[in-house]
């Protein structure tokens, strides 16, 4: 029923305009305000001190009479009250419309209001639903809710366009917004207004909270709408009202209002979630490199603890209608899982540059302001946008053919083969073996565990401890990785997406990653993920700039990474870097080249000093070094195809397109300067990769001797020839429009090129990963001998190899993966090998005992089992068999073994050959590796602790954290640091109180 069909009196509505220095907006405001359907009987303006005509503009429409003066420092609230104060009741039911300068409410609006309000004569207060000034489109507030910890949330997605799927009438919230608020006088006089205390920013909240627990309610009318432009929300006029930035007064008003209206069981609570909520958000700004912002958290709550006398007065002025309406104010307030997703939601603006920054007080969810002549994008919803984006489907696309590509390897108990060591253990496993100064496994060692142990001890604590989930990301994942980091690395330098979709996907299905995956090199696979952000990296710090800066410790801590996996990374990355600068030297240049380039040393030193000490290490990579893995003699063909040999490569014709693609570039006359860089990569790349296939290279405990494998290198000479590639595709166009046989062969280029990667998936999807890697590796070691190894007894591992046998020593069970890379004392090792060679020879004397001296009391012996082996093992008077057939045999050493100490261990690593002058030919690489311990009077006993260990570890940790901070996106700031949402300091004005 609408109020002229009430038999009781018609209400009257005083609308009241509050303006400062609003003039931009204020002519439309009054005009809505004069266009009403429903008329306000009673119209009142006051200007807080305008500067930019806004006075003159009230007195024009409403005349001299009507407009009141006040000063500039003066509130929203208080400029209310003022009026209130001079103006008499009207008798009756009156109604107060309240309007900001910014807000002009649709022709309809008051008398959409009224209407809803006649439904309840428990509606007190009813606010419109309220769009963007610039774009009616979008929604901005349909009702306001809070949280525990005092974050404002609409419910609202950011941008979301008004399609009336809000349209419900009326919806009970806890707050709406004063832009448009209308309240029944009585009520407001009854509650005591807009609390003086809070100047601006959360004033509405607090005040409907009060309505609300009065017993009254707190309605949104969808059929009313308004635009608002949040001009002080978004930083468009100065504050004059405090003196304090925004954002402090937002977060201070917001832990005051919800410390005060919330009931006293709730408070505690509440204090604990803002003490712990406000110390993390100051973290995260620090990390964003907000640090005026983090200054701002820390003092708003502290304001707010800091005067608990106050606190305590707004409590007791609130109290006596606390009980009525708190079950439903507190059905009202913001679920837990909200909050959760919003802080995913920071997190997501904070990794796309756009830091943790919050608009102070702002109604809507978005925090990215808009100009007025900016053109608003079409909302085409947050999926569509998703599956629409070519990155997304790349990646899709990239996932789906390397599922089906690894489909052997999926599902299987244990991931293993080739270069990788079985995968076992948890992140706890992998921290102890990192941060250990001695190390059990095998014969033990006293030497560094490699550096990628902790990198890939931390991804396994992210993913719940699962060190076989980390190393199927990185591994098993590293072709769709890849993709996706060369799509996102190519921004910069490559305007059209999809040609950035071609690039990608060439470089993720290169032979490099498939032969990564197929032979299990870790490191190869990490490096090739990395690659593409060294290259966007590299050219941010060339460029300069404050984004330069940061980009410098971004290329540090990645360089860092992905040398821990493989060492090679660092000299060929220094080498081009100090070719870079030296072609384009640049004032200021010196300081981000060293930081780039000295963060790796500096977190790796003692590891770096390791390998430094043995130089072909350089040129291994995290996992085993077997001589089964790579090509003895790699034909130079194979090379100049991208193609670095071993298991699992595809053919040569694979990658011929993109390497025609490259060669059409060469006449043309357009970028000259970057096709020149690209081209010397890719030359550098292929030289070094030549280098390194034709150098042999042994294994860090001298087990095994092999060429290394040349995918880094020819990873590099890859990205070089991308971005030939890519340069070259945007002159296409030009080629096509010119007709004649540059147009056929503008056509011919286009297929060839798109054919490479179509090919190179088809290729991979057909012949599956073809390699030594499996899901489903057996245990190195038979549960008889697993279950009597509970004190740590070490088991000798005895494999029959092309040339003879080959030896391992185990300790317990499989190996942790780095154990392999742990050195092992020479001595110790040679030992071992002259006790297994006399073994098994038949030889007899003191092997044993030697054996027994170092923790070792079982032998085994792996399939297959010959009568030679095992009639020369029951020769041998120390040795009790405990179970024999051709696929296994088992003996134990008969006379006592020392006692080890009770350590979890994790036995493996390359095996090592025996001395020439024993019976013992070189060892099988198909037997794992383990470190020894160092000699010493008892044999296999660690060396002392060394102190300098623990704290180079605590050194270590702490470099980290400051370069991952300084290396993190920060926010878009201005000069005072804040983000640029908000109003400098220079345009603040302090308060005239």
């Amino acid at each position: 029923m609408s109020s002229t069909d009430s038999p009781h009196p018609p209400p009257t509505v005083t609308a009241i305009v509050v303006s400062h220095d609003g003039a931009r907006w204020l002519g439309e405001t009054l005009d809505a305000l004069l266009r009403q359907t429903r008329s306000a009987d009673r119209i009142v303006g006051v200007d807080n001190g305008s500067r930019d005509g806004s006075a003159a503009l009230l007195t024009g429409r409403f005349g001299p009479n009507a407009v009141l003066t006040l000063p500039r420092s003066t509130s929203f609230g208080q400029a209310v009250a003022e009026v209130l104060d001079r103006l008499r009741p009207t008798g009756g039911q009156e109604w107060i419309w309240l309007l900001h300068d910014d807000c002009a409410p649709d022709d309809g609006a008051l008398e959409a209001l009224l209407r809803a309000a006649d439904r309840d004569p428990k509606a007190a207060v009813l606010g419109p639903k309220l769009r963007d000034w610039l774009d009616p489109r979008f929604l901005l507030e349909v009702g306001v809710t809070v949280g525990r910890t005092g974050r404002r949330d609409t419910g609202l997605e950011a941008r979301e366009l008004d399609h009336g799927q809000h349209d419900d009438g009326v919806r009970d919230v806890l707050s709406v917004s004063t832009a448009g608020m209308l309240v029944r006088r009585d009520v407001w006089e009854e509650v005591g207004g807009l609390d003086p205390f809070l100047a601006i920013f959360r004033d509405d909240l607090d005040l409907c909270w009060r309505v609300r627990a009065a017993g009254y309610r707190v309605w949104n009318v969808t059929g009313a709408a308004a635009r608002h432009a949040e001009a002080a929300a978004r930083r468009r006029r100065r504050i004059t009202v405090s003196g304090d930035h925004p954002r402090r007064l937002d977060r201070r008003n917001a832990v005051f209002v919800v410390m005060a209206n919330l009931p006293l069981r709730s408070l505690p609570w509440a204090l604990v979630r803002n003490l712990a909520g406000s110390l993390l958000r100051t973290l995260l700004f620090l990390i964003a490199k907000q640090p005026a912002d983090a200054l701002d958290e820390i003092v708003a709550l502290g304001s707010v603890l800091g005067h608990p006398v106050r606190l305590l007065k707004a409590r007791r002025a609130r109290a006596g209608g606390r009980g009525q309406g708190r079950a439903e104010a507190a059905r009202l307030l913001t679920p837990p899982g909200a909050g959760y997703r919003r802080l995913i939601n920071r997190f997501q603006g904070y990794l796309a540059g756009s830091g943790f920054a919050e608009s102070a007080g702002r109604h809507h969810a978005t925090a990215s302001p808009r100009e007025d002549d900016e053109e608003p994008p079409t909302d085409t919803g947050a999926v569509r946008r998703l599956l629409g984006n070519p990155g997304t489907l790349l990646l899709l696309a990239l996932t789906v053919v390397t599922l089906v590509a690894e489909r052997s390897l999926l599902g299987g108990a244990r991931l293993g083969g080739g270069a990788l060591v079985p995968v076992i253990g948890g992140s706890s496993d992998l921290w102890d073996l990192y941060v250990a100064d001695h190390h059990p496994a095998g014969l033990g060692g006293d030497g560094w565990a490699p550096p990628y142990v902790a990198v890939l001890a931390a991804l396994s604590t992210v993913l719940f401890g699962k060190t076989w989930l980390a190393v199927w990301v990185l591994l098993l994942g590293c072709v769709p990785l890849a993709g996706l980091s060369a799509y996102a690395a190519t921004r910069s330098i490559v305007p059209r997406r999809w040609t950035r979709v071609w690039l990608a996907s060439c470089y993720a299905l290169l032979p490099v990653g498939a032969g990564a995956v197929a032979a299990g090199r870790l490191g190869t696979a990490v490096v090739f993920v990395l690659l593409p952000g060294y290259a966007a990296l590299a050219v941010a710090v060339l460029t300069g700039g404050r984004r330069g800066r940061r980009a410098a410790w971004s290329l540090g801590l990645l360089l860092a990474v992905g040398t821990a996996f493989a060492p090679l990374v660092y000299p060929l990355a220094l080498t081009l870097g100090a070719l870079a600068v030296l072609a384009l030297p640049r004032r200021g240049l010196a300081v981000p080249v060293i930081v780039a380039f000295g963060v790796p040393v500096a977190l790796l030193f003692p590891w770096l000093v390791q390998v430094a000490g043995s130089p072909g290490r350089l040129l291994l990579e995290a996992g085993l070094h077997r001589p089964g893995l790579v090509d003895a003699a790699l034909p130079v063909p194979s090379l100049l195809m991208l193609s670095p040999g071993g298991p699992g490569m595809p053919p040569l014709w694979v990658t011929a397109g993109l390497v025609a693609a490259c060669l059409a570039t060469l006449p043309m006359r357009g970028n000259r300067v970057i096709i020149a860089v690209g081209w010397g990569i890719a030359i550098f790349g292929l030289l070094v990769a030549i280098l390194v296939s034709r150098t042999p290279v042994t294994s860090p405990n001298g087990d095994a001797q092999a060429p290394a494998w040349p995918g880094v290198p020819l990873a590099f000479a890859a990205v070089g020839l991308l971005v030939v590639a890519a340069l070259g595709a945007g002159r296409v166009a030009e080629f096509r429009a010119a007709g004649g046989t540059r147009r056929i062969a503008a056509f011919a280029v286009v297929v060839v090129a798109l054919a490479t990667p179509l090919l190179a998936a088809a290729g991979w999807v057909r012949e599956g990963v073809a390699g030594p890697i499996s899901g489903n590796v057996p245990d190195a070691l038979p549960a008889l001998v697993t279950v009597n190894s509970s004190g740590g007894e070490r088991t000798l591992l005895l494999r029959a190899g092309e040339s003879g046998f080959g030896f391992a020593v185990l300790r317990g069970r499989t190996p942790l993966i780095g154990e392999s890379d742990i050195l092992t004392p020479p001595q110790d090792r040679e030992r071992v090998a002259v006790a297994a060679g006399g073994l098994v020879s038949g030889r007899g004397g003191d092997d044993a005992r030697v054996l027994a001296s170092y923790g070792v009391r079982f032998v085994v012996v792996s399939p297959p089992v010959t009568p030679e082996i095992s009639r020369a093992l029951d020769s041998q008077p120390a040795l009790a068999r405990m179970s024999l057939s051709r696929a296994l045999g088992v003996w134990r050493l008969t006379q006592p073994v020392p006692a080890s100490p009770a350590i979890p261990v994790f036995p493996a690593a390359p095996v090592s050959s025996a001395p020439p002058a024993f019976p013992v030919p070189p060892i099988s690489p198909a037997a794992p590796v383990f470190p020894a311990v160092p000699a010493s009077p008892a044999a296999g006993s660690p060396a002392p602790d060394d102190p300098w260990h623990g704290r180079w570890l605590w050194a270590q940790a702490v470099m980290v954290l400051i370069v991952s901070v300084l290396a993190a996106p920060g926010s878009r700031a201005d000069a005072d640091g804040r983000a640029s949402s908000e109003t400098p300091d220079s345009v603040r004005e302090p308060a005239t109180r």
